[in-house]
């Protein structure tokens, strides 16, 4: 029997959260064009911009032991992209290992990334999620984020951009 931990940190290992991120996401190679996951996959594995999400982020864990089996990253305001507005904090690459899906740990990390934008003076909570990614976006919906627009498609998919105004959460 496992017994999951919870927390924020700032040290994090770096292998480990790349390989969480392989475990997470290579459900979805069988979704995506050879090409298309090529590129998802590179991205994956890009320790350079893992190492920079890890400079600016607040990494949320959830660990069995020394394992760890979730994360979510989020990104405080002032962290603009081509898809986030500078005034809006917004959460990146929720990844929970198949072996663990199913024990609400995606939710509980997502409910902690909404905890901090509240206790840091947050306003708008954004995050990006596609098409193929359907039980995130039940997660997401569950909690009050909303389709704010669509993007142009990435990996050939349709994705869209969520909005939570966090300070009308509970």
């Amino acid at each position: 029997m496992s017994t999951l931990h919870y927390l924020q940190t700032s040290i994090a290992e770096p292998q480990q959260l790349m390989q969480l991120g392989i475990d997470a996401y290579s459900e979805f190679s069988e979704v995506l064009t050879p090409d298309n996951w090529a590129d998802f996959y590179g991205r994956l594995i890009d320790a350079g911009g893992l190492q920079e999400l890890l400079e600016n982020a607040v990494v949320f864990v959830c660990t069995d032991g020394d394992r760890i089996v979730g994360v979510a990253y989020f990104m405080p305001s002032g962290n603009p992209s081509p898809i986030f507005q500078a005034d809006w904090c917004y959460i990146r690459k929720v990844g929970v290992h198949p072996e663990y899906r199913g024990q609400g740990i995606a939710k509980r990390l997502m409910e902690m990334c909404m905890e901090y934008a509240r206790q840091t003076h947050e306003h708008t909570l954004t995050l990006h999620t596609s098409e193929f990614m359907n039980a995130a976006r039940h997660i997401y919906e569950g909690l009050g984020f909303t389709v704010f627009k669509e993007l142009a498609p990435i990996f050939g998919k349709r994705y869209w951009l969520y909005r939570l105004d966090i300070s009308k959460v509970d």
